[in-house]
């Protein structure tokens, strides 16, 4: 009884070792890879190609896989101390997408490329950002995105990478600095409303210049205006009526007031005769 329970345990023992062996077997040269999965096949180190997707069979301990995604990823690029071209620090932060496009060059041409291409973005953000001032980075902040991703493209290529979109999205500033901004903001618009109001003064001013010569060619019209006046006095029912005179009925009576309170002419006596006192 002591040597069949002895052969059975061994028995036991060794169909666990044979079911372990074969799990690593079939682990090692059954692979299956998703739809946006792709296999970078090495034999004996070497480069040999990719595969997938689907079910791939290698050779165990002779080939070995390396997988890779191609969806596009989305990174968050931490707030950055950038120093603008007019001397404003502020923190930047930003959002990468970007997918691998060549599973060969992205597992050969770079160790790890995920955090290869986070700390090329941050560098590549201060930099860039750094050549401008603070206005171009509040106001064309598109603009400098899309800068960013040209300059990422042409430098991940090599690598396999594709970058899909670059987006600033938070510049924060300090207090200071806001509140700097906010007055400049402020001034701007009275500086506006001033010249809004002084283009209205020189409109209204160049308007009743333009008016007085077409009355002064035609005197009917100011003789038609009074007489508007008069009948918009007379809508209001008004107890007092001020009637302005036209100054060429008062210029004759003023030069006739003039005459008559003129001083008497001096008296000159004749050479030779002194008056006796």
């Amino acid at each position: 009884m002591t040597f069949a329970l002895q052969d059975f345990v061994t028995t036991i023992l060794f169909v666990i070792v044979i079911f372990i062996v074969l799990s690593v077997l079939v682990r090692a040269t059954v692979k299956i890879l998703r739809e946006y999965e792709r296999g970078v096949i090495f034999t004996l180190g070497r480069f040999q190609k990719v595969k997938g997707p689907g079910l791939i069979v290698l050779i165990p301990f002779v080939q070995e896989m390396v997988r890779v995604d191609l969806r596009i990823q989305v990174i968050e690029i931490p707030a950055q101390d950038v120093i603008s071209r007019d001397n404003v620090s502020m923190k930047v932060d930003a959002v990468l997408y970007f997918n691998v496009v060549d599973p060969e060059h992205a597992i050969i041409k770079v160790q790890q490329y995920l955090p290869a291409t986070v700390m090329l973005a941050q560098t590549t953000l201060r930099a860039v950002l750094g050549q401008h001032p603070l206005d171009e980075m509040l106001s064309e902040r598109k603009k400098l995105s899309l800068d960013l991703q040209v300059i990422l493209e042409g430098q991940t290529e090599v690598w396999g990478i594709k970058i899909s979109n670059v987006e600033i999205r938070t510049v924060e500033l300090t207090d200071n600095m806001i509140r700097a901004i906010a007055k400049q903001a402020e001034a701007e618009r009275d500086r506006r409303a001033k010249i809004i109001h002084a283009e209205a003064e020189f409109q209204a001013a160049q308007t009743l210049v333009d008016a007085a010569t077409i009355i002064a060619s035609v005197p009917a019209a100011m003789q038609l205006r009074y007489l508007q006046t008069l009948t918009e006095i007379g809508a209001e029912q008004n107890s007092t009526v001020i009637f302005p005179m036209p100054l060429d009925v008062i210029k004759p009576l003023l030069a006739l007031l003039e005459t008559k309170t003129a001083p008497p002419p001096a008296i000159t006596l004749p050479v030779g005769i002194h008056a006796i006192p």
